[in-house]
């Protein structure tokens, strides 16, 4: 078998792993890698395989670096079964959708100013129509019950903990008389989050792509995280300013609207308007509802015991849907929050909201996602002390608080406990979706526990098993 690591190499976007097993090639992932701009359009456009020529895509989960250029894959050749869980099927259906529907804005609006510098027009990376089409090759598959998606190699999915819906792939695989299976981690999440269930464990691992995030850091713990962001709000609040958290629509933003639906209810925090500024937002919300069986005890208590019987709703939180209630915010006055895609700050409405409160000393940017080098949410974290939003250059006088505890991925001690559990047989790893330092750490880390044979792949190195 060979392994072409066509994306998520040496970085944390772009996930995409090309295996080449009996003469059939699946690929695993195919999201959207992002970074600055001119280049991540040029690599999101070009792959460097024929998506003609694939057998099948293998879709770990819903987010959109790991599913954002399947659009791309499909008006470029592909057409053949997209094999994912159920709960990542349904969330894909709207967050394809709005992707597409993003692209095409967010390109009207750069060409609108581009033409009054005389500058040429860009195309959108695809459209809502090009996302549309993509879905009909979706199938959803349960958790724990194999399939077959070439010959010789049966796929099993289980829970990944890190959003509803996302999966650890394991392969097993029969190859010229030789049996092994692969594990594919996908974005392996953490124990005791909020809403998900912990990790699989699976055993009897051959070889394993693991991704490695969070290789050289520790998260603080769950409760640390929301006390964080406990005390941000109340200090946000005093200033009276508004509260902008650019956030993933799927996976943090419900963390968010989950927190802040306890800390009002049990009286920690003040109540006030909560706005979730996405279109998709309602349509997550509803996935969110369809699953509730993916959720953890924790959150099947509280949807029990609260006196909302619905985790993902309460008075004072607002689903705003069209352009005119999103830009209707700008004129509110007072403290509110305002939860908005995309997670790290590079497209969508979010951008809005910074451009129109960023030089507000009373306003707060609160970041509570890992955030890409080369992004706008990399440049906050960073603190830069000036940022360009639509190509305009802005002075950052507003409050910039960035909380790390709320990730949803494994931290260090996360990731090489899930590579100790497989250590009796596991022969290879190959560490992915990591920038360089995190990576070496955890490589440093596995070696430590005995596992000598790691590697850290080059972007479109290929690999022979």
């Amino acid at each position: 078998m060979e392994i072409t690591f066509h994306g998520a190499a040496h970085t944390v976007t772009g996930s995409q792993h090309l295996l080449g097993i009996n003469g059939s090639q699946v690929l695993l992932d195919c999201g959207l890698y992002q970074g600055a701009r001119k280049e991540s359009y040029f690599r999101n456009q070009h792959f460097l395989f024929d998506p003609a020529q694939l057998d099948t895509l293998v879709l770990s989960h819903a987010h959109i670096d790991h599913s954002g250029n399947i659009p791309n894959l499909v008006k470029k050749g592909f057409s053949k079964s997209i094999h994912t869980t159920v709960t990542s099927r349904d969330l894909a259906v709207y967050m394809l959708r709005d992707s597409g529907s993003i692209q095409e804005s967010d390109a009207a609006f750069v060409n609108k100013r581009a033409a009054k510098r005389g500058e040429p027009p860009i195309e959108p990376l695809y459209s809502a129509a090009d996302a549309e089409a993509a879905l009909q090759y979706f199938t959803g598959r349960n958790y724990a019950e194999p399939f077959e998606v070439a010959p010789g190699v049966t796929a099993t999915f289980y829970d990944a903990g890190h959003i509803l819906g996302s999966s650890i792939t394991v392969l097993d695989i029969e190859e010229k008389g030789r049996k092994f299976r692969l594990c594919f981690s996908g974005d392996l999440g953490r124990k005791d989050i909020p809403i998900l269930r912990d990790p699989t464990v699976v055993e009897n691992i051959d070889y394993l792509i693991l991704e490695s995030t969070y290789g050289d850091r520790l998260h603080k713990p769950p409760a640390e995280a929301r006390e964080q962001l406990l005390i941000v709000t109340k200090e946000a609040i005093a200033r009276g300013g508004k509260i902008i958290i650019p956030s993933f629509a799927v996976g943090r933003a419900q963390d968010l609207i989950y927190a802040f639906h306890q800390m009002m209810d049990s009286g920690e925090v003040p109540r006030i308007p909560v706005y979730v500024d996405s279109p998709l937002a309602v349509n997550i919300a509803r996935v969110f509802r369809a699953h509730k069986e993916a959720y953890d005890t924790q959150a099947r208590l509280f949807i029990q015991n609260d006196r909302h019987p619905d985790a993902f709703q309460f008075p004072e939180l607002t689903y705003t849907q069209s352009v005119d209630e999103s830009k209707a915010l700008n004129e509110k006055k007072g403290p509110m929050i305002i939860i908005s895609a995309s997670g790290m700050a590079e497209t969508g409405r979010v951008l809005h909201h910074l451009r129109n409160n960023i030089e507000n000393p009373n306003a707060t940017v609160l970041i509570v996602s890992w955030q890409a080098p080369n992004t706008l949410g990399r440049r906050f974290v960073d603190r830069e002390p000036r940022v360009k939003i639509f190509g305009e250059e802005y002075r950052v006088r507003a409050h910039v608080e960035v909380i790390n505890g709320y990730s949803a991925h494994a931290d260090r001690n996360g990731l090489l406990d899930y590579a100790k559990a497989l250590k009796p047989r596991l022969k290879r790893v190959f560490l992915v979706h990591g920038e360089p330092t995190p990576a070496g750490a955890l490589a440093g880390g596995l070696k430590e526990l005995g596992i000598e044979n790691v590697t850290i792949p080059d972007l479109h190195q290929s690999v022979e098993i």
